[in-house]
């Protein structure tokens, strides 16, 4: 990065906060290791929703005492009328 040659890569990151709507196969966070699939999300890397509904997060302490940050999805209820 000295002189402009290289620039960081933009896209790694997290795409989505806490209580947003997302769709079915949205993708909430890209190439980070910090957040972890929870309720309703697939993916060790990419992780992306596996149904409609709001986004929240979690913190869970692991076995060895490392805090843990999961991305979740709370599905949204269809009503049909």
């Amino acid at each position: 990065m000295i002189g402009g040659f290289s620039t960081p890569k933009k896209d790694r990151m997290i795409k989505v906060s806490g209580g947003k709507l997302v769709k079915i196969g949205q993708i909430l966070a890209r190439g980070v290791d910090t957040y972890k699939a929870g309720l309703n999300v697939q993916g060790p890397a990419t992780l992306t929703a596996l149904c409609a509904g709001k986004v929240y997060f979690t913190k869970k302490r692991t076995s060895r005492g490392k805090v843990r940050t999961f991305i979740n999805i709370k599905p949204e209820k269809n009503n049909v009328e």
